[in-house]
């Protein structure tokens, strides 16, 4: 009887098949997210429960082929071959079978016997393809299943089809190549036969060995005392194959192993795709990545993101507002004399009006990444990566940088991890420098405080907007510096698939907005909730007992109660220890026309941007018992020009990277030099910027 507590389910495919839409249905909310030991690629794991047992299903990186040229094909291979998976899933495109079979051939090769699901079966039948499974599956001896992943379709069969495969255990089909490769293969079959013993199959071995495979021949020869006789029977294969074809055996082998495939296909093949659905796809991209109309629709589309972001999230915003505020006058009730109870003060001052000044704005964050999840999901992100492609390389950055920068909308710390797609190492670090100044979701809550405070409503959208695109533009400046100076080299070529457009579905634009939502709310209720507790603490004490004030209305002078209230709560602030670090900043921060409060809201904002937002509430409602975001602003407007707010917002977007960025930094460049100089160079190219804007504005 099997005993086994988990089943290990291996789920490979090619980029844009589908797979991660699989992943969610077959694992549901059991999902978690790491790196592979040693590598920063990314590890996706999920559990699920079927016929009383428990499967654990691993999501490996997108890959084309199990040959070694990309850190996620090795780390694809290794994970197969050391972790022995009890079952592999290849998720295949059946709009382009011929490529897609490509990778279950080589897992054939491997000693698997994948269980092909066949996604995105909807489309196939939209162009008129039919195929006949029955001959599918006993070609390859496995079983073939029909899934439209993002809407979750063929999930419970695909369950049934893994049990089933697990139960089986069959031996993978023998692939056959050439008789010139076949004759090769076997001489190194018998050498590896006779002196090695590895989890590989020695007929893998002498396939990647004869195909030149860098990366399994330095494994081979590290088995090896005697590595010359290996060596010479590879030369001598190579150059026999070379010699009877004239081709290397690296290519024979890929062609071979793709007319396999492509003779595959054939053979189940009841009716051929028509190619209207491709005809469509090119006339919108005739539109969409067109030469000179493609910037400026990407640019409309961001825009009315931003238009959307302000307008539609403006209503649920002042509904959590007023829910805050009726929340802190409640707890107000609470206490006789509540202006005197310092627990009473850190409950409103310091968590209601200080976390609820940052959640208020999860409708707008909301609706972001809302927005940026259909267009990743119709296919159109990768459209923008091409547009930006010419662009990119003039500026020093990779087309494929576009991807990372525009995932830093959401979040700077998954951008630097996603610049991963980039093979090459200065790429690599020119991207993750500038990406900071992409104005990520935590930045949002300071523009949708700031922007409104001195701006009129028809002019919120355009200066979002343009927020936006001078984070770009600085973005571009800085990475062509670095590409000037520290990062000097030649540009990679830029290949990019461009997936077919798809409608996306409710469930799967969902997932991702409220994935991204769940982080900025954790972040709330844990990191800003903890520095709120201190940043109210740093603003309430040490305690002042005597004020000038006082001493003023002895002399003589005539205040009102209110002019004496708000003179005494001035007071208190900048005696506190908060009061006093900002009072010790001041004389360089003024240079960019901040106070003290303004300066020691940035400070707290090195942890998290949005304690920016947090520490503002905290100052402006200390002892007040109208603390409403409207109340701030209107404060604001009160106390500064818009100068000011136009400098709080450049400073906000170019500076001191928060501090999870600079983790993500260090972690994925490996040495801190590159995540100091990120921090430093940043900050200080925010504090000459903003100087400049503010000592000129001056002038006007």
């Amino acid at each position: 009887m099997d005993q086994k507590k988990e089943i290990i389910v291996a789920l490979a495919g090619n980029p844009n098949a589908g797979k991660t839409s699989i992943f969610n249905h077959l694992t549901g909310a059991s999902q978690h997210v790491g790196n592979y030991p040693g590598v920063t690629v990314e590890k996706k794991e999920g559990k699920y429960k079927y016929k009383g047992k428990v499967f654990r299903v691993v999501d490996l990186p997108g890959i084309y082929s199990l040959t070694a040229f990309s850190q996620e094909e090795i780390v694809a291979r290794k994970f197969l071959v050391s972790d022995q998976p009890d079952v592999v899933v290849d998720v295949v495109d059946s709009t382009n079978l011929d490529r897609n079979l490509y990778l279950a051939v080589q897992m054939m090769e491997l000693g698997f016997v994948p269980v092909i699901a066949l996604n995105f079966t909807d489309e196939a039948r939209f162009i008129g393809q039919r195929l006949d499974l029955r001959i599918l599956e006993e070609r390859l001896d496995t079983l073939c299943i029909e899934t439209i992943g993002n809407r979750g379709k063929g999930t419970d069969a695909l369950q049934e089809a893994i049990f089933k495969a697990y139960q089986r255990q069959a031996s993978p089909q023998k692939i056959h190549f050439s008789e010139e490769i076949e004759t090769e293969i076997e001489k190194l079959f018998l050498i590896l036969e006779s002196k090695l013993a590895t989890p590989f199959p020695n007929r893998y071995l002498a396939t990647k060995l004869l195909e030149g495979d860098q990366d399994m021949t330095t494994m081979v020869m590290s088995h090896l005392e005697d590595q010359d006789e290996l060596q010479q029977a590879i030369d001598d294969a190579i150059a026999s194959v070379e010699w009877i074809t004239g081709e290397s055996p690296s290519i024979l082998i890929g062609d071979q192993r793709h007319g396999f495939a492509a003779g595959l296909v054939r053979e189940a093949t009841i009716s051929p795709p028509r190619y209207d659905r491709v005809s469509i796809s090119d006339q919108v991209d005739s539109i969409l990545t067109h030469r000179v109309l493609g910037l400026p629709v990407f640019f409309f589309f961001m825009y009315f993101l931003f238009w959307l972001t302000f307008t539609v999230g403006e209503y649920p915003m002042q509904w959590l507002e007023m829910f805050f505020n009726w929340l802190g006058l409640a707890v107000d009730s609470m206490w006789d004399s509540p202006l005197d109870s310092p627990v009473r003060s850190l409950i409103v001052d310091g968590i209601i009006h200080g976390v609820g000044g940052v959640i208020i704005f999860l409708p707008n964050i909301l609706l972001l990444f809302l927005g940026i999840a259909a267009l990743e999901d119709t296919g159109y992100m990768s459209r923008a990566a091409f547009i930006m492609d010419r662009i990119m390389h003039k500026i020093g950055l990779h087309g494929k940088s576009f991807i990372p920068m525009l995932i830093g909308f959401g979040c700077t710390v998954p951008a630097i991890m996603a610049t991963r797609t980039l093979e090459n190492m200065r790429d690599r670090l020119t991207t993750m420098m500038v990406l900071p100044l992409m104005s990520c979701g935590a930045r949002l809550p300071i523009y949708m405080l700031i922007i409104p405070a001195f701006f009129p409503q028809q002019w919120h959208a355009l200066m979002l907007w343009m927020v936006y695109i001078i984070g770009i533009l600085l973005a571009a400046l800085a990475a062509k510096m670095l590409r000037l100076t520290l990062l000097k080299g030649e540009n990679a070529p830029f290949v990019m698939e461009l997936p077919p457009y798809r409608l996306p579905t409710l469930k799967s634009v969902a997932i991702h907005m409220w994935r991204r939502a769940g982080l900025y709310l954790r972040k709330a209720g844990t990191i800003i909730l903890s520095v709120s507790i201190v940043m109210w603490f740093a603003s309430s004490y040490p305690k002042k007992q005597e004020f000038s004030v006082d001493q003023r209305i002895a002399a003589g002078e005539t205040m009102s109660p209110a002019e004496i209230f708000q003179e005494r709560s001035n007071e208190r602030l900048e005696y506190s220890l908060a009061g006093r670090v900002g009072k010790t900043l001041e004389p360089v921060t003024r240079l960019m026309g901040f106070d003290w409060k303004i300066s020691t809201a940035f400070v707290g904002a090195f942890v998290a941007k949005e304690v920016f937002v947090s520490q503002m509430g905290i100052v402006y409602s200390l002892g007040q018992s109208d603390s409403s975001q409207d109340s701030i602003r209107q404060t604001l407007h009160q106390n500064y020009p818009p100068l000011v707010g136009i400098c709080i917002i450049l400073f906000a977007l170019i500076a001191t990277p928060c501090m999870a960025t600079v983790a993500a930094t260090r972690a994925e460049a490996g040495q801190w030099k590159w995540a100091l100089l990120q921090f430093g160079g940043l900050t200080l190219l925010a504090f000459l910027i903003t100087v400049v804007v503010y000592q000129v504005g001056q002038l006007w």
